[in-house]
């Protein structure tokens, strides 16, 4: 990613907040826009008045999304001009870029592929949304009304799957556009079922009155659309789900990655072959205390798995190990810990469908009331078959360790709270926000906390590092033609040693639920690794871990290059 490089040194964050108010300003103009073309999603940031909107799917939706985002991006660009103070100025370079990056996505989408919407999905993330513990009772309401205007009830709506059907249609016979992935249709319509019944679920829990007939509209029209999609576009729907260049890099580029696919992928095939000689360092070690035989990496970590968790008894084990992590943190003086407990969940069946892979729920970011990020944590996973899909790599113990370091504390949870409990500009916390920024930190809070870990947990952990370095080659390498999906699932199954549920979710992630995100984790974290190691050797015997993450978790989601140039520019000068 680009940014307009600020060569002189900045004001340092704690000293002076007024800049904040000032940028926040400025932010009004593009969450104006994001309301205007996802309502939903910018309610779930926090904006008012929201909670009862919908996205316009109507005729023309393509040019008015242009049309508004233009207009954001034309009015920034004055702003940047007129604005003075340095961190302003940076916080407008940032959010010009987010609008750019969104027009051109517009430009390549409109350029190479059909319209799909997975509107049933659509339908019950708006809902979920507002049928949340963390949800004042009286913002619950509007989901009635969201739920009205999904099903076309409201005055001056017509159903939502009538305008995604319209959509896809118009576009449908023109050629030389790509229609939906098979594998990528497949997937949604199992789901379907299944996020449908978790719609009702929620209603129902949350006792929302006059919902019934709302709901039975909406389950007749997402029966007929899903019948559109089995009649219409299936058939037609490509069995090749490589993604054209144009399209892929964008990609890379939108997550935070702005290196070649190609020297991404021989860092990662370089730190892949380093991990699995670490782990065949440790893995004897394991086998030795635990009386096995075999010491292979592998044979290890299938004997280790074998310790699975009983039902329920998995949330009280990951309640404790939050505890244990934050008792790490504490002693060897890592990071500055909020106040609170962290929080933590099972995933409904539903979920799990929706976001098959472990994952922090981000509280909100705009006006929050006291709501924190969640640790949500899926179990089963529905197949596309009907059968659940059961992960067993999250439910025995050695596991607990690196995933509670990554979602919990240190990683995201401790990110998403640092925003929200110490305040950042709205640029850093919202238009910053790509994969690289917010999971690098994740893979580095595993790397900085294993070494305190149980010789099993630092097994573990090193494997799910092997994993998303397989992640930043194999992703890549699908999408160029130089692997197969069978031998990618080969790799995460015998050589990464995850789940067949874990290969299911990680070859769909890749093909078409988000190509080149899952690169991400390997790439922030490599930013972040060596931004410690050149302080280390700025400072010396200055350098303290605490101060450097407390620094680094208080800019929000800088970017990587943005985020090295403000540590370089106020934390060193400031620690020497």
């Amino acid at each position: 990613m680009r940014f307009l490089v600020i060569v002189f040194a900045l004001p340092l964050l704690g000293q002076d907040r007024s800049w904040v108010a000032e940028s926040n300003r400025h932010a009004q103009i593009l969450l104006s826009a994001q309301a205007k073309l996802a309502p939903e999603s910018a309610g779930s940031l926090g904006l008012p008045g929201l909670d009862g909107e919908i996205r316009d799917l109507s005729p023309g939706l393509t040019g008015r999304a242009r049309k508004v985002l233009t207009e954001a991006k034309i009015s920034l660009e004055q702003r940047r001009r007129e604005a003075t103070h340095p961190l302003v100025r940076q916080d407008l370079d940032i959010m010009i870029l987010a609008a750019a990056e969104s027009l051109e996505g517009l430009e390549l989408n409109e350029k190479y592929e059909i319209p799909y919407f997975n509107a049933v999905g659509a339908v019950f993330g708006g809902i979920r949304q507002l049928l949340d513990p963390q949800v004042a009772p009286e913002r619950r309401a509007a989901a009635l009304i969201r739920l009205r205007k999904y099903a076309g009830l409201e005055p001056g709506f017509q159903p939502l799957t009538v305008h995604a059907e319209r959509e896809t249609r118009a576009k449908l016979k023109q050629p030389g556009l790509l229609p939906p992935p098979r594998a990528q249709l497949e997937r949604d319509l199992g789901n379907a079922q299944t996020l449908v019944e978790g719609l009702g679920q929620l209603l129902e829990k949350y006792k929302i009155e006059g919902y019934r007939e709302p709901y039975d509209a909406l389950k007749s029209q997402l029966t007929a659309y899903e019948r559109f999609l089995r009649q219409d576009v299936l058939p037609i729907s490509r069995t090749d789900f490589k993604l054209p260049p144009d399209l892929y890099t964008f990609s890379l580029k939108q997550y935070g990655v702005d290196i070649p696919a190609t020297e991404l992928t021989a860092r990662a095939r370089t730190a892949f072959a380093d991990l699995q000689k670490q782990m065949q360092v440790i893995a004897p070690k394991v086998a030795a205390a635990r009386g096995w035989k075999q010491t292979d990496y592998r044979a290890v970590i299938r004997e280790l798995k074998k310790e699975q968790f009983n039902g329920e008894d998995i949330f009280a084990h990951y309640v404790g190990r939050i505890k244990d992590l934050e008792k790490i943190v504490r002693t060897h003086d890592l990071v500055t810990l909020p106040d609170r407990e962290a929080r933590m969940r099972l995933a409904s069946a539903a979920e799990s469908a929706q976001q098959p892979a472990p994952n922090m729920r981000p509280p909100r970011l705009i006006g929050n009331t006291g709501e924190a990020g969640e640790f949500v944590l899926p179990l089963k996973v529905p197949a596309s078959n009907g059968n659940a899909q059961q992960y067993d790599d999250f439910t025995f113990a050695a596991a607990s360790w690196t995933l509670t370091a990554h979602e919990a504390r240190p990683g995201h949870e401790m990110q998403f709270a640092t925003m929200v409990e110490r305040g950042v500009s709205t640029a850093r916390a919202v238009f910053a926000f790509n994969s690289v920024n917010v999971e690098g930190w994740g893979l580095y809070s595993e790397w900085l906390t294993m070494p305190y870990f149980p010789l099993e947990g630092q097994l573990i952990s090193l494997q799910h590092r092997l994993l998303r370095s397989a992640r930043a080659y194999i992703d890549p390498e699908l999408h160029m033609g130089k692997m197969t999906p069978a031998e990618a699932r080969r790799i995460l199954l015998e050589d990464v040693v995850v789940s067949e549920a874990m290969v299911t979710q990680e070859t769909e992630r890749y093909m078409f639920r988000a190509p080149a995100q899952a690169t991400s984790y390997f790439y922030g974290y490599l930013n972040l690794l060596a931004l410690r190691q050149e302080v280390e050797k700025a400072l010396g015997a200055k350098f303290r871990p605490r101060p450097f993450h407390d620094f680094i978790l208080s800019q929000g989601l800088l970017p990587p290059k943005l985020l090295r140039q403000a540590v370089l520019a106020e934390f060193v000068p400031g620690t020497r």
